[in-house]
Formats: structure tokens, C-alpha cells, sequence
């Protein structure tokens, strides 16, 4: 019981603390709105159970230890965060009708996840740090995704809300142009934090 307290404990500080998943969910949900968002959201959950199977299979220590791999996902990732930036710091401040949705999708989401630095950190440390269930690996990986998966919907989907709410409460569309950027520059930041440390 007091290892699931403390991963649970820990899933939360990891998880739930900013970074470039839960940025990019506060800033769509800013710059789109939360029901635009959810597809993006169910995206990055995907993402994230992929990572959960790759760490706990070993798979991710294989697939980093050929060479190119590393600097090939940080790439990819850090063209993907800035395009993604960019995107919701030029997002129309207003919706009409008929005017065409380019919200973030699906695979945007799962794609970030996918190439996020922090979210290979904060499930390796998981996965690694903690046993649950002591006479069975399996058991133990399913138990670990399993919780995992909840609070990652959890967390999520309060900064997706976050990032909505604080959209509305604005009215003005300057401050609103300025929330927006702000998100865009932590998006940034929170990658070239997760990848330098």
C-alpha cells in the first residue's frame, strides 16, 4: 500500500506539473476551446499509453541506443512543439460560422506525445522507480498503466479546462491575442527546459 501511495504521489508530480502535453492542452483549450481540444487530448492519452507499453517492454532503451534515434525524435519534436506554437499563438481570437476549425487533431496530440522528452522521463522514472506488485512483471506494468492512465486523464483534462476557462473569462481581444502568445512562448520554453535538463 505505501509504494502505491507513493507512486501515486509521484505520478501526480510528474505528470501533472507543466510541461509540454499539459501546456499545449491549457493553450488549446485558450486558443480553441475545450470541446475542440478533446480530440487533441484523447490524441496525447494515446501517445502516452504507447510510451507506457515501450518503457515497459523495454522497447525504448532499445530503440535509444542506435545513434541516430535520439537526435532524430528531438528534432522532430522540437519542429513539431514550434509549429504547434505557432499555431496556437496565431489562433483567431473569435470562431464564426462556416470559418474553417484548424484546431490541433488526434494525431497532433499522439505525435507530441510521442516526441515529448519529458513524458520518456516521467514514465521512466515510474516505471522503474516503484514495484507493485512483487511475483509477477506483467502484473505489475498493468497495474502501473492502469493508475497511471487515470490520473494522466485526470491531470489532462483539468489543464485542457484550465486553458478553456481562462479563455472565456476574457473578453477583451487584445488580452485574449496576449494569453494565447504567452501559452505559445511556455510551449516553447517547457521543451528546451525538458530537453536541456
Amino acid at each position: 500500500m505505501e509504494e502505491l501511495t507513493g507512486f501515486i504521489l509521484a505520478s501526480f508530480a510528474l505528470v501533472g506539473s507543466p510541461g509540454p502535453a499539459t501546456l499545449s492542452l491549457a493553450a488549446t483549450g485558450a486558443a480553441f476551446g475545450v470541446r475542440r481540444g478533446l480530440a487533441y487530448l484523447a490524441g496525447i492519452e494515446a501517445g502516452l499509453v504507447l510510451i507506457m507499453i515501450m518503457m515497459s517492454t523495454g522497447l525504448t532503451g532499445l530503440l535509444m541506443a542506435v545513434p541516430s534515434a535520439a537526435p532524430v525524435v528531438t528534432g522532430a519534436g522540437a519542429a513539431y512543439i514550434l509549429y504547434l506554437a505557432y499555431r496556437i499563438g496565431t489562433a483567431p481570437i473569435t470562431f464564426e460560422e462556416g470559418q474553417p476549425e484548424r484546431h490541433p487533431s488526434f494525431f497532433g496530440g499522439m505525435f507530441l506525445s510521442l516526441v515529448n522528452p519529458k513524458a520518456y522521463a516521467s514514465m521512466a522514472a515510474l516505471f522503474s522507480g516503484f514495484l507493485l506488485v512483487k511475483d509477477s512483471v506483467v502484473e505489475d506494468a498493468l497495474l502501473k498503466g492502469a493508475v497511471l492512465l487515470v490520473i494522466l486523464t485526470f491531470v489532462d483534462v483539468l489543464w485542457l479546462f484550465a486553458g478553456g476557462v481562462l479563455a472565456r473569462r476574457v473578453k477583451n481581444p487584445k488580452t485574449h491575442r496576449i494569453i494565447n502568445i504567452v501559452f505559445a512562448v511556455l510551449l516553447v520554453l517547457s521543451v528546451a527546459f525538458a530537453v536541456m535538463f
